[in-house]
């Protein structure tokens, strides 16, 4: 069917290419053809496509129970809430079905927080410019990308955009009103950008001193994909609400909001719910996930290739300084920074059998999965090499 056939909304553009097999790091097409992924269904696939052990355990919760809702309890989301609090600063947590929707529910528990404390009108939310946050309409009104809004009518009261990394600005925007600030600690859709400690510090130190919260958008840049389980965990800093998602699953389509006790206070029965966030399939996978993220050897194999990876794409810069001005990110979510459109190199990248994912601010982004071997890494590099070196040659031509 072509592309004028397609019942499909057209909201998306994809490349030709129709993919229906994957083992690990490789992904084929309905051709034959084999591709190395280097996007992971954006930052999602953390083990690859098709892991055994995920695998396993998706088919035996199948062949038990599917869905019950929440009207009843779920024992994989007591036995995944469990982990979850005990190596992190949460307290509570509440399961969904994507990073958007942990959003929406790190957004209301804050509003509610200060709603529960006696003050209703602390409703400002202070994010960043260049943040992206999901797309549904609170999401998009706390992203900072008015793009998002265009056409989709007023924006919502209460959310309020700083500038990047500048903390005498954001200090300029806190009053009586303010009820939380939120920051990916590295920063997906608006270049890969790695937010330093220290503005998280501060951020930290803001949000105790004026009695706001502080919520992190971790749901592209958790789960290991740093090479610790949590992005903020390099800092030192922890959050009063965390949203997370994409790799929490492995592939499976969950995610999560956690809390503090303290700023979840407001966040009782009633107030919030879900049909299908953590239902049995989507706790069976997160319990499995969960426990081979959560040991040192897999975050060591991730910081190891991270480093290999880190330092492959520098040489990139210094080989193509006429085409990369920058290597962003943190761990295994990195960015090259183009002076071009990097949708040219993305493309080429795929006719060389790689794919790769590109981001706001003329960025090539990689999200390979977190087993990627230094191997695999390397060959991703070499083609990324080719291809800066294939435009240059045309360019030249």
């Amino acid at each position: 069917m072509s592309a004028a056939e397609s019942h499909i909304l057209p909201v998306y553009s994809p490349p030709e290419q129709v993919f229906v097999r994957g083992e690990g790091c490789w992904i084929w097409d309905d051709k034959g053809d084999k591709y190395l992924d280097c996007i992971a269904g954006i930052a999602v696939n953390a083990f690859g496509h098709a892991p055994p052990f995920l695998v396993k355990a998706l088919t035996e919760q199948a062949g038990k129970l599917w869905h019950t809702s929440n009207m009843f309890k779920v024992k994989g989301q007591e036995e995944l809430a469990d982990k979850y609090t005990r190596d992190s600063f949460a307290d509570v947590v509440f399961f969904t079905n994507s990073g958007t929707e942990a959003i929406e529910g790190a957004l209301k528990t804050a509003r509610k927080y200060h709603s529960a404390n006696g003050h209703p009108e602390r409703i400002d939310i202070i994010g960043f410019q260049g943040s992206f946050h999901g797309r549904s309409y609170g999401a998009i009104n706390a992203s900072g990308n008015s793009s998002y809004l265009d056409g989709f009518g007023p924006r919502l009261p209460g959310f309020i955009q700083a500038p990047y990394g500048d903390l005498e600005e954001v200090k300029k925007l806190i009053g009586p009103t303010t009820a939380a600030i939120i920051i990916e600690p590295v920063q997906g859709e608006g270049g890969v950008r790695a937010v330093p400690d220290e503005f998280l510090r501060g951020l930290r130190k803001l949000a105790d001193d004026n009695g706001f919260l502080l919520i992190f958008d971790e749901v592209q840049s958790g789960a290991g994909r740093t090479g610790k389980m949590w992005a903020h965990q390099w800092s030192g800093v922890t959050p009063d609400i965390m949203a997370v998602a994409k790799g929490v699953g492995g592939g499976f389509p969950m995610g999560a909001f956690m809390a503090t006790k303290e700023a979840a206070k407001g966040m009782v029965r009633g107030v919030h719910g879900t049909t299908f966030g953590g239902n049995p399939l989507a706790m069976a996978v997160g319990n499995a996930a969960y426990d081979e993220l959560s040991k040192p050897e897999f975050l060591e194999h991730v910081n190891t290739v991270a480093n290999h990876l880190g330092q492959a794409l520098e040489s990139l810069k210094d080989r193509h300084p006429d085409l990369v001005v920058a290597v962003t990110g943190k761990g295994l979510l990195r960015g090259l920074k183009l002076k071009i459109d990097p949708k040219q190199i993305q493309a080429k990248l795929r006719d060389r059998k790689v794919l790769v994912g590109v981001a706001g601010d003329n960025v090539l982004r990689l999200a390979p999965p977190l087993v990627i071997s230094e191997a695999e890494a390397r060959q991703a590099v070499d083609a990324i090499d080719a291809a800066l070196a294939a435009h240059m040659a045309e360019a030249g031509a």
